[in-house]
């Protein structure tokens, strides 16, 4: 299945013809090619964007919503193929991209479009004037998405986009192509105005940075590593183009005295682990009280061994492969530097599969790994892995927890477990993060704002925040008689 480029809404080779190979990581075979692309495909894609960008914003919000809502229905009519290509694209479970990726990215466009229905006019009356405040487009607007949930974060960001009246530029990761494209099958299937949405595919160096420098693309939502974020500041900060940035994280999972020990366990596991550890929100860092820290060791380790690693296509794999060999191995180098700095390996860290239906060993899979004994502050501990791999840490106090919890660069997400949710609510107000959940983990209400803090991004998203990202507000101020 080859991915072609999706230009004023017909489906394009790469100027130059020239393509890349898609590989499935759970098998190493190759799956198709994608358009390689270059600045002259960009500018392809911004001359198509800027045609279609009086006639998308001329519509009125509520007709764009409807939109929305047609590309949620033709997307949820295809809704297990999407499942497939994403399961093939990132070597995940295919119960998880099913019930995850295909699902939100169904749920993702009809939340903006309901949630525009439920907008009210914002106006601030004074004593002689009334402040009307209109949201206008920011324009065409760039939008660069990761490979880890690829549907689900490219639709994250092109439903709101275009809600608020912009054109979309958008380039998906060159590793995972596949649902992109069938977002823009849908598109044109359904008719959806010529321009309006353009994918461009290819690498970041020569399509991700002629995004970044066109001067036509008033704004640029990012999600991916750290130190990509900076060279896509560092690119569009001169230009004073809009940025959000959702960048990495090392969350902790804080686990109180008073927790219920199996529940606690039970949500370490699915923050640890949920699609190989590669979610930008997985809690890789796990501090439990020192008193409790034995029998929750012990009841972790326990279910981790019974994780069921194997075959994506098999119902019952819960570890599928992580994205490419090159990561698995980055991820292995991490694995090997905590025994260097003096961690044990309490489970995992092979290559050994448990699945009903094996793997091929060309897949890249590894079994979710515990590391026990490390420093908190060490480089493991403290580094984004990005895979299957936990580290425990143990605390005697709240004051000590929290000092552990903001003792790294990231700051965008994390957990607190406890029985008193008044004292994990106090303690979750001192962590320097983004967002906390206390006894639960990935519960998401699309209203609430997304991002983090310190290297983990910059901005928000989500709900009204979104919104207000993908446009512009214009006060008019009408003065009485």
């Amino acid at each position: 299945m080859n991915a072609l480029n999706f230009i004023n809404g017909v489906f394009v080779d790469a100027t130059d013809g020239q393509t890349l190979t898609n590989l499935n990581p759970a098998t190493g075979q190759t799956i198709g090619t994608i358009a390689r692309s270059k600045d002259s495909d960009v500018e392809e894609a911004v001359k198509a964007a800027a045609s279609a960008q009086e006639a998308w914003s001329s519509l009125d919000m509520l007709e764009r919503a409807t939109w929305l809502d047609r590309l949620a229905d033709g997307l949820e009519a295809r809704k297990e193929e999407l499942a497939h290509r994403e399961s093939r694209d990132t070597g995940k479970p295919l119960a998880l991209a099913r019930r995850v990726d295909a699902q939100r990215s169904i749920d993702n466009f009809r939340f903006f479009a309901d949630f525009a229905r439920n907008q009210e006019p914002e106006v601030f009356e004074m004593r002689d004037a009334t402040n009307f405040v209109h949201r206008n487009p920011v324009g065409t607007v760039g939008l660069i998405t990761p490979w880890n949930l690829p549907l689900y974060l490219l639709s994250w960001k092109v439903a709101p986009a275009l809600l608020m009246g912009n054109t979309v530029v958008a380039k998906p990761s060159e590793l995972t192509p596949l649902t992109a494209n069938l977002m823009c099958e849908v598109a044109s299937e359904i008719g959806l105005p010529s321009g309006v949405l353009n994918v461009v595919h290819g690498y970041g160096p020569e399509v991700g940075q002629a995004i970044l420098d066109h001067p036509s693309i008033r704004a640029i939502s990012f999600t991916g590593g750290t130190a990509t974020g900076r060279h896509v500041a560092a690119s569009a900060a001169p230009m004073f183009k809009k940025l959000s940035l959702e960048l990495g994280g090392k969350n902790a999972t804080i686990i109180l005295d008073d927790a219920d020990l199996d529940v606690a366990v039970n949500g370490a596991l699915r923050a640890g682990f949920t699609n190989g550890g590669q979610v930008c929100l997985c809690g890789s860092r796990i501090l439990v009280h020192a008193s409790i820290a034995e029998k929750f060791t012990s009841k972790l380790i326990q279910l981790v061994d019974e994780m069921i690693c194997g075959s994506p296509e098999d119902e019952s794999t819960q570890i599928g492969a992580l994205i490419s060999q090159e990561h698995m191995e980055k991820v292995e180098s991490y694995i090997q530097l905590g025994i260097e700095e003096g961690g044990n390996v309490l489970t995992g860290g092979t290559r050994e599969m448990t699945g009903q239906v094996g793997p091929s060993p060309e897949g890249a899979f590894l079994r979710p790994t515990v590391i026990d004994g490390l420093q908190h502050t060490s480089r493991t501990a403290t580094e984004e892995i990005f895979g299957p791999v936990v580290t425990i840490h143990r605390f005697e106090s709240d004051e000590e927890a929290i000092e552990i919890a903001n003792s790294t660069e990231y700051g965008l997400a994390g957990s607190i477990w406890s029985n008193d949710t008044d004292r994990a609510h106090k303690i979750a107000q001192k962590i320097q993060t983004g967002i906390v959940w206390v006894n639960t983990w990935l519960h998401r209400d699309l209203r609430t704002p997304f991002g983090g803090v310190k290297n983990s991004g910059l901005g928000r998203e989500g709900g009204a925040w979104s919104l207000g990202f993908f446009s512009e507000p214009l006060n008019v101020c009408i003065k009485h008689d």
